[in-house]
């Protein structure tokens, strides 16, 4: 027969496996699903099997008490909140302390900053094991305010802390953001994700403050890392002009990444600081479309929609007519477009260079599928180690300058006229260039913020 325990309606518990001494909790037999506060929710593998890792601040308002935990994935799944908001969790397996008991739980991992309790402990996991007394509370004791001091507060004399960095970014599962995150911890800071959608801007001349979910503000951080997704080039663009406001360090300005998203605009940049592109055309008048294809040299030809990304929204026009169409098409929608002239001798290859803090940190050559022009790692292009020329390097350097980034991406394509400058890339993925050469480039990307902060 299995132990029972008699508890309140609110009691402390601990979490032994995960590192936390005693946390408080909301015992709720209403509720079906246990759910922990948890925040930079990071999944990865260990030997062969999934697992997440997570941060956690145990003290309701004390962002500055955090444990790192970590602990095997069970699960994802979308639980619907009492406010009866869905959301996507992760589902960890882990011992659970209550008075003398130990017993193992399923918890699901979630930012409860909003919540008055950074716990709450569903019907089940009390697994026949718990008794609730609803009139009542702590009936297993509290934590007295010295021994919560003795468990969160403590600090080393003579250590020193790393700094504080966000990566402001939309995906935590994303292979460049995950690296980031590992990177900027193995150097001894204190790595956040901050998902671009949870926060929010108040603008005040006295107090201007960033805000997360659930009103945690995010005004103390050193420095920034934004990798905005192409969808929210608007609205990451102006957090990361707050942060700038709030003199955090942002790795990447926001004039520099709204410049780099305009591709007709860094054309212009890049063309203004000498660098040399396929001939371009811009027009906004289906009647210039016969001009327009003559202009870049006739078929076979590109077109390339002003917004697109990862080449999507860009179609190679083998005739004159297919370029008509395409262009006459695109027009209909009223989208901007750019009509470039199609290097046939690069054989759907290209060459990223990869450039932190003004060097050329590693290159890969990219090549497109068979029957493919593109060759974007993301539309199934493979990528090899390739050695930069110096002109590559010079004008790969030229053109992160003229783009004022700090990181940049940098797309060339070699010509019979010679290396052509084709993108520059604000937020540019490591997947494939650290997986062809090996490099650990993430940690470049935190050496950079290091360097501006002469950190050591």
């Amino acid at each position: 027969m299995l132990e029972k325990v008699i508890v309140g309606s609110e009691e402390w518990c601990a979490f032994p496996e995960l590192g936390i001494p005693t946390i408080k909790a909301r015992v709720d037999s209403g509720a079906k699903t246990s759910a922990l506060h948890a925040v930079n929710i990071i999944p990865f593998e260990k030997e062969g099997e999934a697992w997440v890792k997570f941060d956690i601040n145990p003290i309701q308002n004390n962002t500055k008490a955090i444990i790192h935990c970590q602990a095997p994935l069970v699960d994802k799944r979308v639980v619907k909140s009492s406010s009866g908001y869905r959301e996507q969790r992760y589902v960890i397996k882990t011992q659970i302390r209550v008075g003398d008991l130990d017993w193992e739980v399923e918890v699901t991992l979630t930012n409860r900053d909003s919540m008055g309790f950074r716990m709450l402990l569903g019907r089940e996991a009390m697994s026949g094991r718990i008794l609730v007394d609803p009139e009542q509370k702590y009936l297993l004791g509290q934590p007295t305010k010295e021994k919560l001091q003795e468990y969160y507060d403590k600090k080393e004399d003579g250590e020193k802390r790393g700094l504080r960095i966000g990566l402001l970014a939309s995906n935590p599962e994303l292979y460049s953001n995950r690296r980031i995150i590992e990177a900027g911890e193995a150097r001894g800071h204190e790595m956040h994700f901050l998902n671009l959608k949870y926060c929010y801007m108040k603008l005040d001349a006295d107090k201007p403050e960033i805000h997360y979910r659930g009103g945690r503000i995010l005004n103390d951080f050193d420095a920034v890392i934004p990798r905005i997704r192409p969808s929210m080039t608007f609205y990451g663009c102006a957090l990361t002009r707050h942060f700038e406001a709030l003199k955090v360090f942002c790795l990447n300005s926001s004039a520099a990444i709204t410049q780099s998203r305009d591709k007709l605009y860094s054309l212009q940049l890049l063309l203004n600081s000498g660098i040399d592109i396929p001939t371009t055309g811009f027009a906004n008048s289906p009647l210039d479309t016969n001009d327009l294809i003559s202009m870049v040299g006739g078929t076979p030809l590109i077109v390339k929609l002003l917004e697109g990304t990862q080449g999507k929204g860009v179609v190679l026009a083998e005739t004159k007519k297919a370029a008509e169409s395409v262009i006459n098409a695109f027009k209909s929608l009223n989208a901007n477009i750019l009509v470039q002239e199609f290097i046939k001798e690069a054989n759907g290859k290209d060459i990223r260079l990869f450039v932190i803090d003004g060097k050329v940190v590693a290159s890969i050559q990219r090549e497109a599928l068979p029957g493919e022009f593109r060759a974007n790692i993301h539309l199934g292009g493979t990528a090899s180690v390739i050695k930069a020329t110096p002109d590559e390097k010079r004008i790969a350097i030229k053109a992160a300058k003229a783009m004022n980034l700090k990181v940049a991406g940098v797309d060339i394509i070699r010509s019979s006229k010679g290396p052509l400058l084709l993108e520059v890339n604000s937020s540019p993925g490591l997947e494939g260039i650290e997986g062809a050469t090996n490099k650990d480039i993430a940690s470049e990307m935190i050496k950079a913020i290091e360097k501006n902060f002469k950190w050591k």
